[in-house]
């Protein structure tokens, strides 16, 4: 025997009947019941990682998007990226059966039983999980997988399957003609479709018909889930799924009220989801993604202090050509950029850093705006824009609602994957009045920036869910929709275009902000105290514990911008801050023209990170003098 009988790439359900076959004893004397592994995995998902991750396989399977959905093979393995939209609950299905006189049979991962199911004398019914994954909103191009898989691989990966099963006496995936033509799936089709040709019909053939209406750049996925624990999939995470595709157009015709065992089969046709619209994964694999799993070309590299430093100056530098040569609103825009909720204490999201430029017209939005959108799609991995009108707020549905009549939960602009960056266009905002869903979305945008919140609305009740979106607000004066942390007066001094980024420069950025902001901190006992104890000023602000407790923010993110995971060093700024704005009422609680130390070695912009964070609706607006 030359190797296994079965390949795990373009026969995949072989290698799972084989460990099915082994699991319970075929052929020897005493045979295990099926029941007793309860759906669970008997050996089949060790033999798919081995192969994709100690033989290296993983780069060997296509990549399932509207592309390759053209020519990759029914029922081989294929890997799919998305976040998970919805969740939709579980299916019952025959896992596995058998026959008087035959063996037992599995249909673990697959739609259709690849056998005959007449009568069988005991079965065992299991269940999956079925979530609805779309491609990540707003996904930079630079993220997404090219696939160099020549098309070819599905005609040589045929040849070799039917090589494989000439050799084995059963065929090791497909049902033998006498009993497809018997199987109650086949029945179906037959006394279904029109008149068919004497030409047998070729399973890519058939695949080929059912992806006529897909999207050319949306491609949405099915993913049924067997093997994994409730808690390690969650709404709004991305993964990345390795499974069997399969095809089954017949899935979506009427259902026999008299055949209960295939109506089993039939489970899924109940969420309108069309076959010939969105394609089916049975995950034998899945791992969530991070930002870093998305820097395709980008270095691997050790984040030591002097490296992290010069590429950081090489951004700032970017970032400053960018905004106009504002150097002020660069250094606000690189902390905006390495913020993230970390923690959570009671309501407060820990690490968040909503940022406001104001002094921009519909005309220099145009233009920096335009230039901050292209600058982000080249170095962010999920990135989004917002235009905020007046009749987009009185329409939009930026919350996702739940749709009891097809049991779906429909999306909504704020449905974002954690790491997302929006950036919201208030210029574009012109006098009216709102309805009610503009002043349920302001509300959204509201609970968003203060708490990272989202609500979703199932109709008779609603949730918060959790979110940690990166939000740039563009105004002509302070927001006061989306009231931002900073406040920073943009003022560029030159309209010069910004150069494009070369390649290499772009992937050691893309490498800065994905691994600076995942930085481990610390607060050495000195920097808690000092915390603790907080400067006699800010008593007069009224503070509490937890809030206090968020200052942690400013710190991590001053941490973060030098590469490092403690900052004990004080630096005395002066007057490099010259004037900040403070509530009403409490102008003159703090005298910023004196020295102050401030949690930073290099930045005096931190100051303003710290005080936003510090003390709960404190607004940092920095002075026209300050430039």
């Amino acid at each position: 025997m030359g190797g296994p009988p079965y390949d795990c790439m373009s026969n995949p359900l072989g290698a799972v009947r084989l460990t099915f076959e082994k699991a319970i004893g075929l052929g020897s004397e005493t045979l295990t019941h099926p029941s007793a592994f309860d759906g669970k995995d008997w050996g089949a998902l060790e033999l798919f990682r081995h192969f994709l991750f100690q033989e290296s396989g993983l780069s060997q399977v296509p990549i399932l998007n509207p592309k390759t959905l053209r020519w990759v093979q029914h029922n081989c393995l294929v890997r799919y990226r998305g976040m998970i939209q919805d969740m939709l609950g579980n299916e019952f299905y025959v896992g596995a059966y058998r026959e008087e006189g035959c063996s037992w049979r599995t249909n673990k991962f697959t739609d259709v039983s690849q056998y005959a199911m007449e009568s069988p004398s005991d079965t065992c019914i299991w269940e999956r999980r079925l979530l609805y994954c779309v491609p990540v909103p707003g996904q930079s191009s630079w993220t997404v997988l090219s696939c160099d898989m020549d098309p070819k691989w599905s005609s040589q990966s045929r040849e070799k399957r039917r090589r494989m099963n000439d050799e084995d006496e059963v065929p090791m995936d497909l049902a033998p003609e006498d009993e497809v033509k018997r199987s109650p799936i086949t029945k179906k089709m037959r006394e279904n479709e029109p008149p068919a040709s004497s030409e047998p019909m070729d399973l890519k053939t058939a695949s080929m018909s059912t992806i006529q209406f897909v999207d050319k750049d949306n491609l949405p996925c099915l993913v049924k889930i067997y093997d994994s624990p409730e808690s390690d999939l969650k709404l709004n995470d991305v993964f990345e799924f390795i499974g069997v595709l399969t095809f089954y157009s017949e899935l979506a015709v009427e259902k026999d009220e008299n055949d209960e065992l295939s109506n089993i089969l039939y489970d899924d046709a109940r969420v309108h989801l069309p076959p010939n619209k969105v394609p089916r994964l049975h995950c034998l694999v899945h791992r969530k993604l991070a930002v870093h799993d998305f820097l395709l070309g980008s270095p691997i590299m050790e984040p030591k202090p002097h490296l992290v430093k010069e590429i950081r100056e090489a951004l700032f530098r970017h970032l400053t050509v960018v905004l106009g040569n504002d150097g002020v609103a660069a250094h606000f825009m690189l902390l905006h950029l390495l913020s993230k909720v970390h923690t959570r204490v009671d309501d407060v999201a820990v690490g968040k850093l909503s940022l406001n430029l104001t002094g921009l017209s519909k005309e220099s939005v145009s233009v920096f705006g335009t230039r901050l959108s292209q600058a982000f799609k080249n170095l962010l991995p999920f990135t989004n824009c917002m235009p905020l009108t007046l009749e987009y707020l009185n329409t939009a549905s930026l919350a996702p609602k739940k749709d009891y009549q097809t049991n779906r939960l429909i999306p909504g602009v704020l449905q974002l994957p954690e790491g997302s960056h929006l950036m919201v266009d208030e210029t574009q905002l012109e006098s009216g009045s709102l309805n009610s869903i503009g002043i349920d979305n302001v509300k959204l945008l509201k609970n968003l920036i203060e708490f990272q919140k989202v609500e979703y609305d199932f109709q008779y009740y609603k949730v918060e869910m959790a979110a940690d979106v990166q939000l740039l607000i563009f105004s002509e004066g302070k927001s006061n929709i989306v009231p931002a942390d900073l406040i920073v007066p943009f003022q560029p001094s030159s309209l010069e275009s910004s150069e494009i980024p070369v390649g290499e420069a772009l992937e050691a950025w893309r490498w800065y902000l994905a691994t600076v902001r995942s930085l481990p901190h610390s607060i050495g006992s000195e920097m808690q105290k000092m915390v603790d104890d907080g400067p006699p000023h800010i008593l007069k602000f009224g503070r509490n514990q937890p809030d206090i407790g968020t200052l942690a923010n400013g710190k991590r993110n001053g941490e973060a911008k030098e590469g490092e995971a403690q900052v004990d060093q004080m630096l005395d700024i002066g007057n490099d801050v010259s004037s900040f704005s403070f509530p009403q009422g409490h102008e003159k609680a703090y005298d910023v023209s004196k020295p102050m130390f401030v949690m930073y070695d290099c930045y005096s912009t931190l100051l303003s990170n710290v005080f936003s964070c510090l003390i709960p609706g404190f607004v940092v607006e920095i002075g026209s003098n300050a430039y």
